[in-house]
């Protein structure tokens, strides 16, 4: 819309609204005059056509909360002003031109003016910016990207742990590329640039949730890794070196301390997720595997065992902390 309309027209008396009106109280005048005035229920009315076309033109302006600031701006330093080419004493009339209102904003007199005599306005709007222009008053709103698509995948846990590439089949038989990177978590998505839908500053982008598989043996825990190895009695009694595999496909060489109970929690440093920015841990839960059949020598080491450490009670105090 042109600046000089913005100071010729009222829009606050067109809806019949205050100054200081809401966007609740704009919106509602605006509905209740539209219906009042729309064209299917005034045909052949030139009047209410034209009242529907100035009540549209005045929501529209003050609806928008930067059109209205820009509004107001204009009303307040303009105070009803034409645009003119008043003489030396002014515009006809003796109304102020519109040139004389940036005049006094600059101190009066041809302080503000440019080329051919005219106002020069870079300073005021930043340079280079009149109204309708790049930085100016009535400046459309500037063109915006399209929306963006969702999509659902799944992967397998080696696919999260050391990243992956697949494709999503559109229904047009095209396939998008969607690089999966190393570490990533089950539920987190990646976005696929220029894959959205198309809008006028380009298209929106794609964001494919990724829902990843469970492994049977590697849990993830945040960017951990935690694993149960069965260790036998005598190893955790007596202590032992053991050898557990890890993601990578290597196997180390892990030390059972002597006396560990089922349960317990051993940490490898820098074995678990590796991503971009942090790693992980592997955690090694021991489990105690008890023998279910016992040869002859074994069980009578056993009862030798019971008999060398006869007088020993782990559950000697259970009782004191059962009590409430």
């Amino acid at each position: 819309m042109a600046s000089q309309d913005w100071i010729e027209k009222d829009f606050y008396a067109i809806l019949g609204v205050a100054k200081d009106a809401s966007e609740a109280d704009i919106k509602k005048a605006y509905r209740k005059l539209a219906r009042k005035y729309h064209p299917d229920t005034n045909q052949g009315d030139a009047t209410a056509e034209q009242k529907f076309k100035d009540i549209s033109e005045a929501h529209s302006v003050l609806a928008d909360k930067e059109q209205r600031e820009q509004y107001d701006a204009i009303r307040a330093m303009g105070g009803g002003a034409r645009f003119s080419a008043g003489g030396p004493g002014g515009s006809p009339g003796g109304q102020a031109g519109f040139e004389d209102i940036f005049s006094n904003l600059f101190g009066g007199g041809g302080g503000a003016r440019g080329r051919g005599g005219q106002p020069d306005f870079s300073d005021l709007f930043g340079g280079g910016g009149g109204f309708g222009g790049a930085g100016g008053f009535g400046q459309s709103a500037p063109p915006r990207k399209g929306q963006d698509r969702t999509a659902n995948t799944s992967i397998s846990f080696a696919g999260s742990i050391k990243g992956t590439t697949i494709g999503l089949r559109e229904q047009n038989g095209e396939v998008i590329d969607v690089r999966i990177p190393a570490g990533i978590k089950d539920g987190q998505s990646v976005r696929v640039r220029g894959k959205g839908h198309p809008g006028a500053a380009g298209n929106g982008d794609l964001l494919v949730k990724v829902k990843v598989n469970e492994h049977p043996f590697f849990k993830r825990e945040e960017n951990n890794i935690r694993i149960h190895v069965p260790v036998t009695f005598d190893e955790a009694v007596l202590g032992a070196k053991i050898h557990v595999p890890t993601l990578d496909g290597e196997t180390v060489a892990v030390k059972v301390p002597a006396g560990s109970n089922s349960g317990r929690t051993l940490r490898l440093k820098g074995r678990g997720v590796k991503t971009s920015k942090v790693t992980g841990d592997l955690l090694i839960i021991l489990d105690v595997v008890i023998p279910q059949n016992l040869s002859d020598a074994a069980k009578k080491a056993v009862e030798d065992f019971a008999a060398a450490t006869e007088g020993e009670d782990p559950r000697e105090d259970l009782a004191a902390k059962a009590k409430l």
